[in-house]
């Protein structure tokens, strides 16, 4: 597909420029959903079945998304490229932008707040794991517990001081009679 014009912020809004692609990829890149029903199940945001279809074949055929055949009888899988990896920085840079600006969620917001505090080189970890989920790359040797792990570290952390302490933000109070 060309792009309407020579600039590279076209070229790249013409890929992913509508809210549904970007949520794909979300929930391709931190989900780690990769199968058609999955990623219809798993969307918060309800999207449709012909909406998902229809950006899965558009990621496909971008280059940012490659979908293995399924034998008969199996579901075909979809995994990033390089050029889907490469999405995460973009990914990041929404998310930090949506939590200095927008509402959401307080175990999705700490999450943001952990890979922003944690800096470039959790990005560069979070895409060389994604490397290794998807491209089939060799893992770094192992120091701990990876990127996604302390992510889903961070979401249960959040998850519990929530049913702790009830809604977010909310202090108890102490009344007396």
């Amino acid at each position: 597909m060309e792009p309407r014009s020579g600039s590279p912020i076209t070229a790249a809004v013409e890929v992913l420029g509508d809210r549904w692609t970007l949520l794909v990829l979300r929930d391709v890149v931190f989900g780690d959903r990769r199968y058609f029903r999955v990623l219809l199940t798993g969307s918060v945001e309800g999207i449709a079945s012909n909406i998902l279809a229809d950006r899965l074949v558009r990621l496909v055929e971008a280059g940012l998304l490659t979908r293995g055949a399924g034998a008969r009888g199996q579901r075909a899988r979809y995994s990033l490229t390089e050029a889907g990896v490469q999405t995460l920085p973009i990914l990041c840079a929404l998310g930090n932008w949506g939590l200095d600006w927008r509402p959401g969620s307080d175990e999705l917001r700490s999450r943001q707040r952990f890979m922003r505090d944690a800096g470039p080189a959790f990005v560069e970890e979070l895409m060389d794991e994604l490397r290794v989920r998807h491209l089939g790359a060799q893992p770094k040797p192992d120091r701990g517990p990876g990127p996604f792990e302390r992510l889903d570290a961070v979401s249960a952390a959040e998850r519990d001081r929530l049913g702790r302490d009830g809604v977010a933000g909310l202090q108890p109070t102490d009344e007396h009679d």
